[in-house]
């Protein structure tokens, strides 16, 4: 067979299912090897967009995301969404074709150092250079992409090497399991936690990777600790569970760093540095720091661990609540109260533009809680972060670790794929929103109806309350955009617009039930940004 064929098998192998992309001429002898594969290949408009794509496949189903490019360019297209993969620790194999070997080693049309590119931004960068190593190259991406910390490979594959006539078979699948945590390390926590007087545990992204969170749920319940997480954590645990506080990470005194501001025990749980960072809840360095996680901790000066518990998370969890001392969690309650006073404050307002609670009262509202909602980046995930509601993880997918805008529109179109019964719904601003609406067409070709709520502002929004917030002014954050409405039209989607923030509800509900792709544009009230940061600034912990 080609060797073209074998790589194809090779995936097959992997259990992949799709391979997000855009064919280019290095790659033409795995286009046809697709043809005779159950694999089934999505063409997007760009790059960004397939990477995307996989980036969010791969945090959603635990599997490994495939993305795909040509050489050069192409190639290059593909590392915003490749290293957002890697940074919010999605498993993520991405694919480029590259020229000819004979034309490696010399300036040459479209060649670029791939591998050396793609090293910074993967856990695993490799070229197929010989097609007899095509199968360990595969495995090893796959093994490597899915194993803690989760991540990025990248495979180049030169179009000469593709066509070579070869043989040989794929490599068993078998992936590591996370070690029993040492059984010292559960005592020296429990003992910690059992003398603490106000505990508070942060749980993150580990925890939805491990599948940990009924654990986590479970733990808190047992020991009454309050449960603060981070954006990429929302659902671990439940909003309806008494012991949960909601996101922490607005950089600035939240009703959560009430919480962190009085622990004198901060439990951190599948928690990674680069979700949110320890100094912003952790200026004095001077708690008490418990590090429940699969790996160690990273270096940091306001993350010192005093006890790490390394190993399954799940078991870590259940071993240290068989051991530690319940608390009376009488804290809990008054932090509670004042975030739900303010999630229900403005369910009824009238204003236009709607203001951004407003928005995230009716998109809940109109949500099963086991649907999906892919957030972008910008002002408007600092809004749904804070104020939506999550009973489950991986219902409100938010990019924090790189967090690159333009990631909304095509993580809806993978996470319609990878779930096709929920409902899934984009929330975008419009800045982020323009830079890949070119997938609406892909979601259009491919019947999946998605919905995209954008934030309208005519700014970068989040920027803009940086600047107010920090010189009373703007700079160059404004911009102009297309009718929303006849813009979804063209691409024969639904387009709808928020004139009242009465018809908010209503266009959601009919949204919904479309059969294609539906998009909104609701103008938003962003003077709501300043508001909360005066209030947060002035306020006095509700404890």
């Amino acid at each position: 067979m080609k060797a073209a064929e074998l790589f194809v098998r090779c995936l097959e192998n992997e259990g992949v299912e799709y391979i997000f992309g855009i064919p280019g001429e290095e790659n033409l002898d795995v286009m046809d090897a697709l043809l005779d594969s159950p694999i089934r290949f999505i063409t997007t408009h760009h790059e960004q967009g397939a990477a995307f794509m996989a980036d969010v496949y791969g945090r959603l189903t635990g599997r490994a995301g495939v993305c795909l490019a040509t050489l050069g360019p192409g190639a290059t297209n593909l590392l915003t969404g490749v290293a957002d993969a890697n940074l919010d620790r999605a498993p993520l194999v991405a694919i480029a074709g590259q020229a000819a070997t004979t034309r490696l080693h010399k300036e040459s049309h479209q060649v670029l150092d791939l591998t050396r590119i793609f090293e910074p931004v993967t856990k695993y960068s490799a070229s197929l250079l010989e097609p007899d190593i095509i199968p360990e190259v595969v495995r090893k991406s796959f093994k490597v992409s899915i194993t803690p910390k989760q991540g990025a490979a990248f495979i180049e594959f030169p179009e000469n090497i593709a066509s070579m006539e070869f043989y040989a078979t794929p490599l068993p699948v078998t992936n590591p399991h996370d070690p029993e945590p040492p059984a010292g390390k559960v005592e020296q926590a429990a003992a910690l936690i059992s003398e603490a007087s106000n505990p508070i545990i942060l749980a993150g992204n580990g925890v939805v990777r491990t599948h940990a969170w009924s654990q986590l749920n479970d733990f808190a319940e047992k020991l009454n600790i309050p449960v603060a997480n981070t954006f990429m954590a929302k659902g671990v645990v439940p909003f309806r569970h008494r012991c949960a506080l909601g996101s922490a990470g607005l950089q600035a005194n939240d009703y959560k760093s009430c919480g962190f501001d009085r622990a004198d025990v901060i439990i951190c749980v599948g928690y990674d540095l680069v979700e949110y960072h320890p100094y912003l809840w952790h200026p004095t360095r001077d708690r008490k720091i418990i590090h429940i996680d699969n790996l160690p901790a990273e270096v940091d000066a306001h993350y010192p661990v005093a006890v790490g518990v390394t190993g399954d998370i799940k078991h870590s969890l259940a071993r240290i609540a068989e051991q530690a001392r319940p608390h009376e969690g009488s804290h809990i309650r008054p932090l509670r109260e004042r975030l739900v006073e303010e999630m229900n404050q403005h369910r009824e307002d009238t204003g236009f533009p709607v203001k951004p609670q407003k928005i995230i009262w009716d998109l809940r509202t109109a949500l099963g809680l086991e649907d999906i909602v892919v957030c972008d980046v910008g002002a408007h995930k600092m809004w749904m972060a804070r104020m939506f509601r999550c009973e489950y993880p991986n219902t409100c997918i938010i990019s924090n670790g790189f967090a690159s805008m333009g990631i909304a529109v095509p993580g809806a179109v993978a996470a319609k794929l990878a779930y096709p019964e929920r409902n899934v719904v984009a929330v975008t601003g419009d800045a982020g929103f323009m830079m890949n609406s070119q997938e609406i067409e892909t979601a259009i070709r491919y019947q999946l109806p998605i919905v995209i709520l954008i934030w309208s502002d005519s700014s970068y929004g989040l920027i803009e309350w940086k600047q107010m917030n920090e010189f009373k002014r703007t700079s160059n954050v404004h911009f102009d955009n297309p009718d929303f409405v006849k813009y979804a039209e063209a691409f024969g989607a639904r387009g709808y617009r928020v004139e009242s923030a009465e018809d908010l509800p209503t266009i959601l509900e009919e949204a919904l039930a479309n059969d294609t792709v539906s998009i909104i544009d609701c103008p938003v009230d962003y003077r709501e940004n300043v508001k909360l940061m005066e209030q947060m600034g002035s306020l006095v912990c509700p404890t």
